[in-house]
């Protein structure tokens, strides 16, 4: 794996749990923050400028990336990605796609995985019919399916298709997945089943076609070992990447990152720790054990001896995977967060599309957010500290220049400041700004 822009702990090392003094390792809240910041890629800044295999290793060492297409802001996994890489092009995501180096599945939700797992989730997408996608797929194909598999027969015939090149039965009607046409539903529908994959992109549209020919182009060479494994054997392989991924872990938030049914548990877990593919731990505060992939271990043991020191400050998407899991990001941060897109708008507390502010280890506030393109303007709506934040001329720079570094990235570096809480902010972060022109 090449050098990385930022210090991370990497997928593979070769520690070994001898590099911890003996005993269940004890760890304060603090350091549990900064050992899962540093699994996540969100410890210190990019050392470096940008590079196209950036982008794979970030999602290897999150194991997936959630797509979302709701774009006021940059699109979500493109904004993950500059949370951890910094300055890229986002190009490079939808290039990994279409080179096979990536590949789209139901995971945590639909998803962006590396090449070389996507046998994995084949594999344990074959078992897990409880999950919506599946189950719903499973009933329109029972409903519709002479039009389903006439449409997957004019792709085995004619090649990729994409939504749009079927046409609309109803001009004008409004957009969303309530009002789609049948072709779509369709489409959807075979790639939850796994009998479409999506070959790349075009504009963020999904370009469907046979996942024989999809799976051909992967690379790594598809390895279908995975498919004939037992559900015991998916299941643990996908517990370790979730503990992996997150750096530290209580049981009861593993299930979701893969959405795994049922709860993982302790008991389950306590083999793993017994084989020394895990380490139980202790955390301040925590009534229940904490979990640390063995990978992690000197990461673990340098936290311990107070090292891993979190200098960053970025902003993250509503869907970036540190925060997606509101009991995690309650329980971790004290950050209560609710991705208020999906919630009527005279019920938001924040906004539309409030993106989390991380500073030097925690969560400090949020701001809602909204680009305006053509005018190359980036909207802060409104932006909150949490409770007990002191702006600081140190915050105030910090959270300003953060602000302007996904501003320029987005190509609206033209700051445009609403409101404010507390209001004293504003003229603080506006002042900074002129500053920095």
């Amino acid at each position: 794996m090449p050098a990385q822009p930022f210090d991370v702990v990497g997928v593979k090392t070769s520690s070994s749990p001898s590099a911890l003094p003996p005993g269940k390792p004890r760890l304060t809240l603090a350091q549990a923050q900064r050992l899962q910041l540093a699994a996540q890629g969100l410890l210190r800044a990019p050392r470096r400028r940008a590079r196209r295999a950036d982008v794979l290793d970030a999602i290897t060492r999150m194991r997936l990336l959630q797509i979302d297409t709701i774009h006021v802001v940059a699109r979500s996994p493109y904004l993950v990605l500059h949370s951890r890489v910094g300055d890229y092009e986002p190009a490079w995501l939808d290039e990994a796609l279409a080179q096979g180096k990536l590949a789209e599945c139901w995971a945590h939700e639909a998803c962006f995985v590396p090449a070389a797992d996507y046998a994995w989730h084949r594999a344990w997408g074959v078992r897990r019919g409880t999950h919506w996608a599946y189950r719903h797929a499973e009933r329109m194909h029972r409903e519709q399916r002479a039009d389903m598999d006439g449409l997957l027969e004019r792709i085995r015939a004619n090649g990729a298709a994409r939504a749009a090149d079927f046409e609309r039965e109803q001009p004008g009607a409004a957009s969303g997945w309530w009002s789609w046409k049948p072709e779509k539903r369709w489409l959807e529908a075979w790639f939850a089943l796994g009998e479409l994959m999506v070959s790349r992109r075009e504009r963020f549209q999904r370009v469907y076609d046979l996942a024989e020919r999809v799976i051909a182009q992967l690379q790594p060479s598809f390895d279908d070992a995975p498919l004939g494994m037992e559900e015991g054997a998916l299941r643990r392989r996908f517990i370790l990447d979730a503990v992996r991924a997150l750096g530290i872990t209580q049981a009861r938030w593993i299930a979701d990152y893969h959405r795994l049914k049922p709860a993982v548990t302790d008991s389950e877990l306590a083999p793993l720790v017994a084989s020394g593919e895990l380490i139980e731990v202790a955390v301040a505060d925590w009534k229940v054990p904490g979990y640390v992939h063995a990978d992690h271990a000197d990461e673990l043991a340098q936290v311990l001896r107070g090292g891993l020191r979190a200098t960053y400050t970025t902003l993250l998407s509503p869907f970036d995977p540190l925060v997606w899991d509101r009991a995690r990001a309650q329980a971790m941060f004290g950050f209560e967060y609710t991705i208020e897109c999906y919630v009527p708008a005279a019920k938001r507390r924040y906004g539309y599309y409030v993106l989390p502010i991380l500073r030097r280890g925690q969560l400090v506030g949020r701001l809602d957010a909204k680009a305006h393109r053509a005018e190359c303007v980036f909207e802060v709506k409104a932006l909150y500290l949490e409770e007990g934040e002191t702006p600081t001329p140190a915050w105030i720079a910090d959270v300003a220049e953060a602000i302007a570094a996904t501003a320029r990235w987005h190509g609206t570096p033209k700051i445009r400041l609403g409101r404010c809480r507390p209001a004293s902010v504003a003229a603080a972060l506006r002042a900074h700004w002129r500053a920095m022109d």
